[in-house]
């Protein structure tokens, strides 16, 4: 069975990337001996579509099954057209979200818990803190956003944009709370992230120049 999970790095401890279309990476797993691929996702700064273009990626590499924080509707709508079960409202890191996916306490929806362009804003906006989506959605600043996600107390994102965030779908559990040294650990994993992503994107800028 092949899982993939939106991730903020591209590895097994990394943390969950809220945002389904516009992660940093899609981290893909195998469950039967926890080999896994991580793949850069292209996808984060397209202006509409990121979704659908998502969606059909990871289908593409032969995930079966998608754990996310949020996913829209279109994202839902082409992963279900692919046969791909799609499991929002996770969090904390993408080795625990296996662990807990094949321990059988998740329940795939068909129904997505954001609306459309989830994950855009002013600029380019990017993940508060794992488990956002599951709480009271993203606020705006001028350049630190906050984001509140229950049980995970508050968090800043690095975009000074403005997302929202639906209701998580009525089946799902909640995910474990985090301690605040996790939490803390989750925001550097994320501002890692973010940072590896600009300096790929301008890189990309200058070798296309």
């Amino acid at each position: 069975m092949k899982v993939a999970v939106s991730a903020s790095g591209p590895d097994l401890d990394a943390t969950i990337d809220p945002r389904f279309g516009r992660c940093a990476y899609f981290v893909i797993v195998d469950t039967d001996d926890m080999n896994f691929e991580a793949f850069n996702n292209d996808n984060i700064a397209l202006g509409g579509g990121a979704g659908i273009q998502s969606a059909q990626f990871v289908a593409s590499k032969g995930a079966n099954v998608v754990l996310t924080g949020n996913c829209g509707p279109n994202a839902v709508q082409t992963l279900s057209a692919a046969g791909v079960e799609v499991i929002v409202g996770q969090a904390g890191s993408v080795r625990q979200a296996i662990d807990y996916y094949k321990s059988g306490n998740l329940k795939s929806t068909t129904t997505p818990n954001v609306g459309d362009h989830y994950g855009m804003g002013d600029a380019r906006s990017t993940p508060a803190v794992a488990g956002m989506g599951r709480g009271m959605g993203m606020g705006r600043g001028g350049g630190m956003g906050r984001g509140m996600g229950r049980g995970m107390g508050m968090g800043r994102g690095m975009g000074g944009g403005m997302g929202s965030t639906g209701p998580v779908s009525p089946n799902q559990p909640e995910a474990p709370p985090l301690s605040k040294e996790r939490e803390l650990e989750a925001l550097k994993d994320q501002a890692r992230a973010l940072r590896q992503r600009i300096e790929d994107i301008e890189s990309r800028t200058k070798n296309s120049a």
